[in-house]
């Protein structure tokens, strides 16, 4: 059946969710007689014309909130810039009431495998943002696995040209993990004991 199949490849792209996972999730929206996959389909339409990032931060935000109330808010630290991968990563980091400062979501990470460069992800603007803005320091918040920490080098060498403290969220996440898997108690004290690069 292959609208059964291109719902399974669908699913299946997804962060975490496997070939058996989306083949389950694909089964029950079929076998819930339309009840569940109307609400599906109704609340993705809802989300493709009422949410998206942040032109400024990646954060996720309401169409008419550009840029995010993150951006806006005047009693947030605009010495301080905490990059991340992902745009879910800056609510984990809100949730810990750790950071006070700007974000910048990557929307990825450097990954040969995947073929993934610096071009694919928001580098560039991140650059652009720090020479625009009168950051005093970055603080890389990206997981501690293998492109994290390819990625924070890479960001490491390109900051430091710029005269700008760079640190690192402390090693107090789990080695091989991203911090979209920690919570908010571990992620508080990662940023306190964050260290310079």
């Amino acid at each position: 059946m292959d609208s059964l199949d291109r719902l399974m490849k669908c699913l299946s792209r997804l962060p975490g969710v496997g070939r058996r996972s989306a083949e389950r999730m694909a089964v029950k929206l079929i076998r819930d007689n339309g009840t569940l996959m109307a609400d599906l389909v109704a609340a993705l339409g809802d989300a493709e014309k009422n949410v998206s990032c942040c032109s400024r931060c990646g954060s996720i935000t309401g169409i008419d909130a550009d840029p995010c109330r993150l951006c806006v808010d005047g009693g947030r630290d605009d010495s301080l810039l905490c990059v991340v991968e992902e745009p879910g990563d800056i609510e984990l980091m809100e949730r810990s009431g750790a950071f006070k400062g700007r974000y910048h979501a990557l929307m990825g990470k450097l990954s040969p495998m995947r073929g993934d460069g610096s071009s694919d992800i928001r580098i560039k603007l991140l650059m652009e943002r720090v020479k625009d803005e009168s950051f005093k320091e970055v603080v890389l918040a990206l997981g501690t696995d293998v492109e994290g920490d390819s990625t924070a080098s890479f960001l490491s060498e390109l900051l430091a040209k710029k005269n700008i403290k760079v640190s690192r969220l402390a090693f107090g996440l789990p080695a091989g993990s991203g911090i979209s898997y920690s919570d908010s108690v571990t992620l508080g004290k990662a940023m306190s004991g964050r260290t310079q690069v």
